[in-house]
């Protein structure tokens, strides 16, 4: 599932490439991918420029003007520039027909993404946004935040981690490096982390995203890029997907267990478990 860093780098491109463009038509294949009614999703996005694309978190912002297009990715979605001219293929569900003779298709195997139209001054008091955390690399998240939001919680680290409405943006990739880079086992409790523990989380939550993101994110088997953008950022992973090779702090055994029903990854002398 793309996380923060890799939403961020195709919103990056996309705003290269397609911001100045009118929409033309948009082809509804997959009805389920718009929350909305069709007929007035249509409506309020044929005709119009698009402004500029960003992101929020996991959320993709299309800038029309007075409205926004919000598109999550959810598992596997991927945007596809194509010419008109090219045969849809066969997971390609919304079509976007652009002025210049291209098309912005979105591309999804399991059909779990999702995206609608909200009024661009609204956006932020949306059901979806208005409950989301601070993005990880933001100068708001603080340890103190961080302590205050899982200090009284019997979860375990990472699935409060991987809750977004504490920290906007982190996917399983993430926080096994920043649990990692914290030294923090992945199974503790949130009410045993100290807030200096809270201050590493911090750090490593900025570090890593900063980093990552300036990598264009990082392609694995889960994610992978569509338009012409491979994040590199997998050179730099520490624990995640390195099960049974040596840790390169220490030297121990990269483990795998799961945490939440997620595969979790770490390394057992690193990140001694309380």
């Amino acid at each position: 599932m793309p996380e923060i860093a890799e939403v961020r780098t195709v919103a990056n491109t996309l705003n290269k490439r397609i911001v100045g463009k009118r929409i033309e038509r948009v082809d509804v294949i997959y009805k389920r991918i718009i929350e909305d009614d069709i007929e007035e999703f249509k409506s309020k996005v044929e005709g119009q420029y698009i402004k500029s694309v960003s992101n929020y978190g996991k959320y993709i912002f299309f800038v029309l003007g007075e409205y926004t297009i919000l598109s999550h990715l959810r598992m596997e979605g991927k945007y596809f520039i194509k010419s008109a001219d090219d045969k849809i293929e066969k997971h390609e569900h919304i079509v976007f027909h652009l002025d210049d003779g291209m098309t912005l298709r979105y591309h999804d195997t399991r059909k779990f993404g999702r995206m609608r139209v909200l009024k661009t001054d609204e956006l932020y008091k949306s059901e979806e946004l208005s409950k989301l955390g601070i993005e990880p690399d933001n100068k708001s998240l603080t340890k103190e935040y961080v302590y205050n939001e899982i200090h009284k919680k019997k979860k375990p680290i990472k699935a409060l981690l991987l809750d977004q409405t504490i920290i906007n943006g982190l996917g399983n990739i993430y926080t096994d490096e920043v649990l990692f880079a914290a030294n923090i086992h992945p199974e503790t409790l949130g009410s045993s982390v100290t807030l200096d523990e809270c201050e590493k989380i911090v750090d490593a939550c900025n570090r890593i995203i900063t980093k990552a993101t300036e990598s264009g994110g990082t392609t694995i088997r889960s994610y992978t890029s569509s338009l012409g953008v491979y994040g590199s950022y997998q050179e730099f992973l520490m624990v995640h997907t390195k099960a049974k090779e040596k840790c390169k702090v220490c030297g121990s055994i990269i483990e795998k267990i799961r945490v939440g029903g997620r595969g979790t990854y770490f390394c057992p002398k690193c990140q001694i478990k309380k």
